[in-house]
């Protein structure tokens, strides 16, 4: 199995090599820009990390790694937290452009340098991890590069596993999943989020999991703490309507879920904000809609909002700020495998509703079972959902105040996984 794979990531990686020479320097579609942002990747990694080293950097660093932007809201307060223990060095890696590319936009200072993932080849894996030499690797939730993580356990470098779901019917109990058992071996430690993770890792043979909550309700609480206010969208929710906010819009079922609840409800405002921003993509959001929409990002202090009900949100990094305006929300997802971030609108107390793929994560089942989750499978039960909480403002409080108390019994898991973490960097 392991020459499978490794033929199979070199065919890839050729294809891509060939592909990425035809890209202009600037691509705006997201695949073009997963590949035009590895190019010259290790050869920048390994200059970078030279220079430090030639500059007298000797500070201990930790590699962070996320599949893409939601991912990343479980690394940022791992990362805060584990700067505010100790003087060391962050390296950031994603896999997707979404994560590359809103973490460089709002680093806050936290990262010291933000890369792609090279693809998991043997010599960019034995490349990446040398150039880096971390004394820690954190990976976030589910990325098992087998190359990857066999390099890191070459260079003994205590690896640890975050917020992981081990499901009884995932890619480790298949036919195929030696490759990936082995590379759970390479894990010091595994923070699971259920104890259901935790025993089927035993029955994998594997014993140091850990039960842990989540760092995203750390994170999510940290952000709706922040202050923070775009004078555009609160000059846009002024009034006596209540807002429903449509985050990371993935596919078309979600386009044309969200349009037909805008359509239908018009005595509620609605802020969309689609995951897919290109001209494309929002110019067939907006065919859907039965009146005109406003965007963001054409609009300025000097633009007329009256009697304007649709606002499309077309730039990355305000969506899990942007949820304290709202009354009630979606978060799009749930009719792929890539459900995002419930947790976001949660922590500002809104009931939020999801498409019907939940198996992958913990949250939604649990916010159903108290009443502030609703999964819906088509237009027509997100419209009865909408309705009811519209028709019936004592259910939207209980909603409310179920979301309050399930957040604080919930916050907490950073400073146990950190405490993990920087065992690893400064021994006591």
């Amino acid at each position: 199995m392991n020459v499978i794979y490794n033929i199979a990531i070199n065919t890839v990686n050729s294809a891509l090599k060939l592909y990425g020479r035809c890209l202009p320097r600037e691509p705006r579609r997201k695949f073009p820009r997963f590949v035009r942002g590895r190019c010259d990747l290790l050869d920048r990694v390994e200059a970078d990390m030279a220079a430090a080293r030639s500059a007298g950097d000797d500070r201990p660093l930790v590699w962070f790694h996320s599949a893409s932007l939601g991912e990343f809201q479980i690394a940022r307060p791992l990362i805060k937290a584990l700067k505010e223990r100790g003087d060391c060095r962050v390296v950031m890696t994603f896999f997707s452009p979404s994560g590359y590319e809103g973490a460089s936009a709002h680093n806050y200072g936290l990262i010291d340098h933000i890369y792609y993932l090279p693809l998991d080849t043997r010599r960019y894996a034995r490349r990446f991890v040398e150039a880096l030499r971390p004394s820690a690797a954190v990976v976030m939730v589910s990325e098992y590069w087998p190359n990857m993580l066999q390099q890191l356990k070459f260079h003994s470098v205590p690896t640890i596993l975050v917020s992981a779901v081990i499901r009884d019917n995932s890619q480790f109990f298949r036919w195929y999943g030696k490759i990936y058992r082995k590379a759970l071996s390479t894990f010091r430690r595994i923070f699971v989020l259920n104890e259901e993770s935790a025993f089927n890792l035993r029955m994998l043979g594997y014993t140091d999991a850990q039960v842990s909550g989540d760092p995203l309700f750390d994170n999510a609480a940290l952000v709706a703490r922040t202050p923070w206010s775009d004078p555009i969208l609160e000059r846009f929710c002024q009034g006596d309507m209540p807002v429903f906010v449509a985050g990371s819009i993935s596919d078309d079922t979600d386009a044309a879920m969200m349009t037909r609840l805008a359509n239908k409800h018009t005595d509620v405002k609605f802020i969309l904000v689609p995951h897919d921003i290109t001209p494309g993509h929002i110019n067939e959001l907006e065919r859907k809609l039965d009146e005109p929409a406003l965007r963001l990002s054409q609009c300025d202090a000097d633009t007329d909002m009256a009697g304007r009900r649709i606002m499309i949100v077309d730039c990355i990094g305000k969506l899990a700020y942007l949820y304290r305006y709202a009354t009630w929300a979606y978060v799009g997802g749930g009719f792929t495998k890539l459900l995002h971030s419930v947790i976001e609108p949660v922590v500002y107390g809104v009931p939020v509703a999801f498409g019907p793929r939940i198996e992958r994560k913990v949250t939604p089942a649990q916010l159903i079972e108290r009443g502030i989750g609703r999964k819906v499978s088509s237009a027509e039960e997100l419209d009865r959902w909408l309705t009811e909480l519209k028709t019936d403002p004592e259910l939207s409080a209980r909603a409310k105040r179920e979301a309050r108390e399930y957040v604080e019994r919930n916050v907490g898991a950073t400073a146990e996984i950190v405490d993990e973490i920087a065992h690893n960097l400064w021994p006591r």
